[in-house]
């Protein structure tokens, strides 16, 4: 493909066809600190042989999580990945793969995918499944838009205590739509969504209700309560998660009424990998199909009878009417699907299951553990999976730092989410965390305190 650029004329004339005067006039929402007005102060150029060391000796400052003992959760969470999960996707054919443009040529990715779809849709306890996501977050953002245009509605109720970064990314995807988002109230006490708060915001203008469960801060919230009041108004009610290992540990959202199920697969079988790639779950109703974002994967057989996979829906820009098209989304997440669909496959339901048990009795462990310090309280009293808010007498960011100096890492700072949280801990247990390391925790933080 030859890069053409365009001369100063054509870019005056293109100014002028959107009604701007100057091209920097496109970047006005970037804040100013952010802007570069001058070339980027790059050191002189290397040669691949002192580049190299120069990146080694950078990653040699790098601290991972495996030398640490991690309490870490808030949407990324450590989990032990079988190692013939790495070995399978490291195959040649699978670390090639792209995209599928001619689909039905590429029935091992298809395959793969309709797996992967199989999987989604039995965990969340939904129909169907697309072929995931970005990100949790985005997935979020997308099924508030599918959410407006099943509707013909322009409002989102959101959970307080929905993750602050897919809060923040909803907002990003809804600026340029006349949509209104607005926050329901939190109970004080349990961490849950107040149930009178959604009663008293739900109007013929809601088109969809977003909670998350368990929360932002641990919680699990009465997702069926809240759902069954979100129909009788006419709204779509909206499941997320960050922690998808719950799936196999709570009652399913299909189960308990939801229309539309999204949320971050990291758990199942990716890596940290330092905050991505992650892969975005979206799961829905039948009946809603064709307002789904992302593309499906189908079964069928053959002229000759047998069995085939075929891309039976892509509603983007690139196959449609612009203006029919569900979303911008270019792909999915093929090989983190993939990495799910091996992962969920050698783990089976039994294996889920156990392992969220796991995770489910360490967390309350630690949980107990920690609560006899004295001058440590536990935030919240709703129910947690396999993590939990505490709030300590001095401000978290102190802690957490000793605790680091110690090998430690202790959780993460809520003040860093809010500032009225700035002496909450958001600790979090899964199977990768021994006794010992929750009893050396403990030891640490009551001295420190």
């Amino acid at each position: 493909m030859r890069y053409l650029p365009q001369t100063p004329e054509e870019i005056t004339s293109m100014c002028q066809k959107i009604g701007v005067s100057e091209v920097d006039e496109l970047f006005h929402v970037i804040p100013e600190h952010l802007q570069l007005k001058g070339l980027l102060d790059l050191p002189k150029p290397l040669s691949e042989a002192e580049l190299t060391q120069e990146l080694k000796s950078m990653s040699r400052q790098n601290q991972s999580v495996d030398n640490l003992a991690s309490f870490l959760g808030g949407g990324a969470y450590h989990h032990y990945v079988p190692v013939a999960v790495t070995s399978l996707i490291s195959r040649g054919e699978f670390m090639s793969a792209y995209t599928p443009y001619q689909p039905e040529i590429s029935q091992g990715t298809l395959q793969s995918i309709f797996e992967f779809q199989s999987m989604m849709a039995s965990l969340t306890g939904m129909e169907l499944a697309n072929a995931s996501n970005y990100d949790g977050a985005s997935a979020v953002a997308e099924a508030a838009l599918m959410a407006m245009r099943v509707t013909k509605r322009s409002k989102i109720l959101v959970s307080p205590s929905l993750h602050p970064q897919y809060r923040q990314v909803l907002e990003t995807y809804l600026e340029g739509v006349e949509a209104v988002i607005e926050t329901l109230a939190q109970e004080p006490e349990s961490g849950r969504v107040q149930v009178a708060s959604l009663k008293e915001k739900l109007d013929e203008t809601v088109a969809g209700v977003i909670i998350q469960s368990p929360n932002a801060f641990g919680v699990v919230e009465d997702f069926e309560t809240l759902a069954g009041i979100t129909k009788e108004a006419g709204a779509l009610s909206i499941a997320a998660f960050s922690e998808a290992l719950s799936l196999s540990f709570l009652k399913s959202f299909g189960s308990m009424g939801a229309d539309i199920v999204v949320g971050e697969g990291q758990s199942l079988g990716n890596f940290l990998n330092l905050g991505g790639p992650y892969l975005g779950i979206f799961a829905t109703l039948k009946k809603y199909v064709r307002q789904m974002p992302g593309r499906l994967v189908g079964e069928t057989t053959d002229a000759a009878g047998k069995r085939g996979f075929v891309l039976v829906l892509s509603t983007r820009e690139q196959h449609i009417r612009r203006e029919k098209a569900t979303s911008n989304i270019c792909t999915n997440q093929g090989l983190c699907a993939l990495t799910t669909a091996i992962y969920l496959s050698l783990m089976g339901p039994q294996g889920m299951d156990y392992l969220a048990k796991i995770n489910f009795s360490y967390a309350e462990f630690l949980k107990e553990a920690l609560l006899k310090i004295p001058g440590v309280k536990l935030k919240f009293s709703g129910a947690t999976f396999n993590e939990f808010v505490i709030e300590l007498p001095k401000p978290a960011s102190e802690v957490l730092a000793r605790l680091l100096e110690a090998g430690i890492l202790g959780g993460i700072d809520l003040g860093t989410w809010d500032k009225t949280l700035k002496n909450c801990l958001l600790v979090c247990a899964t199977e990768m965390n021994t006794k010992a390391q929750m009893e050396n925790y403990g030891r640490y933080l009551k001295k420190l305190l």
